[in-house]
């Protein structure tokens, strides 16, 4: 039976960590659990250049509404989904062009719930699963659905096997980034929905990152054999990425004083309602970098030729981290500031290259015409 249970600074917006507290084993190769070696004796192969760059190529697509889980398939399109009505659409790369690929039944649309991240399964070219995390009238949940593109368009998406239930919803605060990391271990962030106490309570799924299998039973290693809990003390996590040594990055909403970049470590405490940013506090892991909410708001992050690149909502910027392993080589870069609105998530798409979608149609943006969007960049 499934279980239930389951980012020198600018003073006044930006402060670095040195790091993450210290203690406890770290993500092993494969972002699996029990490495005794620190990951900051991991060898860095190059770093990259303090100061980057970052250039909009082209827009891929536009007309996007309220947009926000994306998945690129192996023959280079992209599956995005509609928040609010559970609708997914699939985005030819190279045309733009948009065809409906089907709707996700069961999604239960309110303030911030609705249809949120979507994953192709590890073994999509033999399975062909689409997983997707969303809100219903009770809950969150995952579920996993085959994608058959020679079925009618708008009928390619077959009955939803739910692998996951019983994370609590909320009008905010749902977190809804899921993503299968190195070890073939799907993850998902969640948030407390708004119940602080949530986030500290390692029975409740809610304000944490877990960790499952493809059925979505607790992964081998976890902290705790049988919960699917990974790491606590999240707000609201909505950013997932490994970097080039399969550790595990994750972005987080604060409050009213701190947004963070944390280095996620299996069990680790990371300090919410306890601590916003960093605390300094025994028992709990610092962020590795921190912003203003008006700064960064931020939503999907990723790994890309030696940096963290965040996607910030209320602060309509690109975010820039330079990695030197655990640590940040530089300060932090912002990119498109106040160009394209907010953004909601941002890809990996090659050496060099990063997708990014634009979220201004979700009730809190101002759209513009052809909004929402999803822009090519070209990055260093």
């Amino acid at each position: 039976m499934r279980r239930t249970v389951v980012t020198a600074l600018a003073a006044a917006t930006l402060v670095l960590a040195a790091g993450c507290s210290s203690g406890g084993s770290q993500p092993g190769p494969g972002g699996t659990p029990g490495s005794t070696a620190s990951p900051a004796a991991a060898p860095s192969a190059q770093l990259p250049p303090a100061k980057g760059s970052v250039k909009v190529a082209r827009t891929v697509t536009d007309g996007l509404k309220s947009p926000w889980g994306i998945a690129p398939l192996p023959d280079g399109g992209l599956l995005v989904g509609s928040r609010d009505d559970g609708s997914v659409v699939r985005v030819d790369t190279a045309t733009g062009k948009k065809s409906a690929v089907g709707s996700v039944p069961g999604v239960d649309h309110q303030g911030e719930g609705g249809l949120l991240g979507l994953a192709l399964s590890p073994t999509y070219a033999s399975d062909h699963l689409v997983y997707a995390y969303f809100t219903t009238e009770s809950d969150n949940r995952i579920a996993r659905m085959i994608y058959d593109q020679q079925r009618p368009a708008g009928e390619q998406l077959g009955a939803p096997d739910t692998i996951l239930r019983g994370i609590p919803k909320g009008n905010n605060h749902n977190g809804g980034r899921i993503a299968f990391g190195p070890d073939k271990m799907l993850y998902a962030g969640t948030g407390e929905t708004g119940d602080r106490a949530l986030a500290q309570d390692k029975k409740s799924l809610g304000g944490k990152i877990l960790r499952m299998t493809p059925d979505g039973q607790p992964g081998y290693g976890n902290p705790e054999p049988d919960s699917v809990v990974y790491s606590y003390g999240h707000r609201n996590v909505q950013g997932l990425a490994w970097d080039a040594q399969n550790r595990l990055w994750a972005s987080e909403f604060g409050q009213d004083t701190w947004d963070e970049l944390n280095l996620i470590e299996p069990g680790k405490n990371y300090g919410w309602p306890v601590v916003e940013g960093q605390g300094g506090k025994p028992g709990y892991v610092d962020p590795v970098a921190q912003w203003k909410p008006s700064e960064a708001s931020p939503s999907g992050i990723a790994y890309a030729d030696g940096s963290v690149w965040m996607a910030a909502l209320k602060g309509e910027r690109l975010w820039r981290v330079p990695l030197d392993a655990t640590k940040p080589l530089a300060a932090p870069e912002a990119f498109l500031t106040g160009q394209y609105g907010r953004l909601r998530t941002v890809l990996a798409a090659g050496p060099g290259k990063l997708w990014l979608l634009t979220n201004n149609t979700d009730s809190r943006g101002t759209p513009k015409p052809g909004d929402d969007r999803i822009l090519e960049l070209d990055v260093t």
